[in-house]
């Protein structure tokens, strides 16, 4: 890590002050292997976006004001994975979105699942890109996304927001509207492309949230395994030793019972559009994947009071 200083990139923290963060994050993540030399590198790159950003809006900082607001343990495992290191990503795969306490990856779907309603291949295809995109970057000569993190948010819900900024960016420019660029995507929550009333994207979620409440748990696993796990009405009677038939039976009613409730619901608000269950198609699969009942430890604890686990298979838990 070079010594110098620079009229643009301002002095460097103190060798002795480097090193003592170093094994503060060390104390903090010690599953991480990431050598002095690393960390110091990532130091650096850290610090110029954070100058960066503060120079664009005309404000002058420096090492202390980067130290202040640092989330350490945050901002260390963003540096293991960019060094590749196994177990750091191991440990991002299991970060939780604290809002609704569901997997990160569950949240980024949910995302999908309103930027894309009723095209399961690019909710999909989506937020596998994005994995993919942390490390290497959209395009040639793109900075990785992880590479953009400055330690100055939390992890996740920066990720959550870059993931949702760039996919409405995307859809923006297939709208013939001008893109945003991708420094704006950490700053703010864009606003979802709609022609709609977003007032009954709030009735909907009120309604549906009702309704998920009055659920048993034996309709609540077949909702979380239908939906968030995405297995076909034979795989879930096979988990659950019940005849493929009962699945469906309650499958449909389910449907049947959350269109009526729903529906009543929405005529009550002042509803009158034909559509209702475009309106459901399109908004419920997010729901059901930040909902906390249907989490994938409440599943899981579900399950295993019927004695029973689920395991998916490339993933070495069920949470995936």
């Amino acid at each position: 890590m070079g010594q110098a200083d620079t009229a643009d990139n301002g002095p460097l923290p103190p060798p002795a002050q480097r090193t003592l963060l170093y094994h503060y994050c060390r104390l903090r993540l010690p599953q991480l292997r990431l050598s002095l030399a690393a960390f110091e590198r990532h130091l650096e790159r850290g610090l110029r976006l954070f100058r960066e950003k503060k120079k664009a809006t005309g404000q002058s900082v420096d090492w202390p004001d980067f130290l202040a607001g640092l989330h350490v343990w945050d901002w260390f495992l963003c540096c293991g994975c960019l060094e590749r290191e196994p177990r750091a990503w191991e440990i991002l795969f299991s970060l939780r979105a604290s809002r609704v306490d569901c997997l990160l990856v569950d949240a980024l779907r949910a995302r999908a699942v309103r930027l894309f309603p009723r095209n399961q291949e690019r909710q999909e295809n989506a937020v596998a890109e994005f994995w993919g995109y942390l490390l290497a970057g959209e395009r040639p000569g793109s900075l990785p996304i992880l590479a953009r993190y400055d330690g100055q948010r939390p992890l996740v819900p920066w990720l959550i927001r870059v993931f949702q900024n760039k996919h409405v960016s995307d859809l923006r420019r297939e709208q013939g509207l001008q893109q945003w660029p991708e420094e704006d995507f950490d700053d703010r929550d864009l606003p979802f492309p709609s022609s709609e009333d977003g007032r009954w994207h709030d009735e909907f979620r009120q309604a549906a949230r009702e309704w998920l409440a009055d659920l048993k748990d034996s309709e609540l696993l077949i909702l979380g395994l239908r939906l968030r796990y995405r297995l076909s009405q034979r795989q879930v009677a096979h988990l659950l030793g019940i005849h493929e038939g009962n699945v469906s039976r309650a499958t449909t009613r389910l449907r049947d019972h959350c269109l009526e409730v729903i529906g009543q619901r929405l005529v009550e608000a002042g509803w009158t559009g034909d559509d209702l269950m475009g309106l459901v198609l399109k908004e419920m699969e997010g729901l059901l994947l930040d909902e906390p009942r249907l989490s994938a430890d409440r599943l899981a604890a579900m399950l295993a009071a019927r004695g029973q686990t689920l395991t998916l298979p490339g993933s070495g838990n069920d949470n995936q």
